[in-house]
């Protein structure tokens, strides 16, 4: 994960060196399983899709990494607006392996960024509706404002977050709210398990080489160039070439096979999120075809 410098010395001087993961800011540097196996590059034979150029709007700042607020198919207009980011960008500390944590006050406020990267307001969250970094890094924050608010005060909509498992060479931007920054490459394969310190992912997203993604992208939402849409939540990627250490990543495929990719960065899946969300952007893990991790 890509804390902030100071945070994540913070991190390591509180917890022990080596007991913090990876990504949230830096000086710049470098959930359940859909695919069965670690697949390979992306195919780049395949025909092209209609891409549109993605930007700012809709992301936000945090103190240490970036956000986004989202929206899930079934949201409506007067439901409280909701910001996702990483669990490791929690502001109580980094979830235990193994740790769920449901309806936990909070009053964190996020930077809204315009398509320029301007700011144009400053968000609150009244809760931290789910967060963990049990088989995904996800910390999905309830706001103050509906979407309707946010819209008429400021002239943003929300990202909305798919509900479908996205595509090995689907081009796609990582859109930093932190460093205010795009990031474009491409999906290059998906990654049975990703471990990394104490965690393990399931089914992440490997980025091809291009999005060279630093500290304070933690967060960022992964943005399907041919939808607009939110695939994947940016999160980690090996910095120093070591094995299923911290800051270094390591996947593990359905047989035990470890592999490295020094330099590669990674994100989490979201299409597992909105199965979660009922009527009114309610949690609920009990509602059919929600597999997130329970408490």
């Amino acid at each position: 994960m890509r804390k902030p410098l100071v945070a994540a010395l913070f991190a390591l001087v509180i917890a022990g060196a080596g007991a913090a993961p990876a990504v949230a800011a830096p000086a710049p540097r470098s959930a359940p399983t859909h695919m069965s196996a670690t697949a390979g590059p992306a195919d780049t034979k395949a025909a092209a899709p209609t891409l549109q150029a993605v930007n700012l709007a809709g992301t936000v700042a945090l103190s240490n990494c970036s956000g986004s607020v989202i929206r899930f198919p079934n949201s409506a207009d007067t439901d409280p607006a909701l910001v996702l980011s990483n669990g490791h960008c929690l502001e109580t500390g980094f979830p235990d392996p193994g740790e769920v944590i449901v309806g936990q006050s909070s009053s964190r406020t996020f930077g809204l960024l315009n398509s320029a990267g301007t700011k144009v307001a400053t968000l609150r969250a009244s809760k931290v509706a789910y967060s963990t970094m049990t088989d995904t890094d996800i910390t999905i924050y309830q706001l103050t404002s509906t979407y309707a608010t946010i819209k008429s005060s400021y002239g943003i909509s929300a990202l909305t977050v798919q509900d479908t498992h996205p595509t090995a060479g689907t081009a796609i931007t990582v859109a930093s709210g932190y460093w205010k920054r795009l990031y474009n490459c491409s999906i290059d394969g998906f990654v049975y398990r990703l471990k990394e310190g104490s965690w393990t992912w399931k089914d992440s997203v490997r980025y091809t080489s291009a999005c060279n993604t630093i500290g304070g992208t933690s967060g960022s939402p992964v943005i399907d160039q041919s939808t607009g849409k939110v695939v994947a939540v940016n999160n980690t990627g090996n910095e120093d070439g070591e094995t299923c250490t911290v800051n270094n990543p390591c996947e593990v495929d359905a047989n035990g096979n470890v592999t490295i990719h020094p330099g590669i960065n990674y994100a989490e899946e979201t299409y597992l999120i909105p199965a979660c969300f009922t009527t009114g952007n309610k949690l609920n893990l009990s509602a059919s075809g929600c597999v997130l991790p329970k408490p």
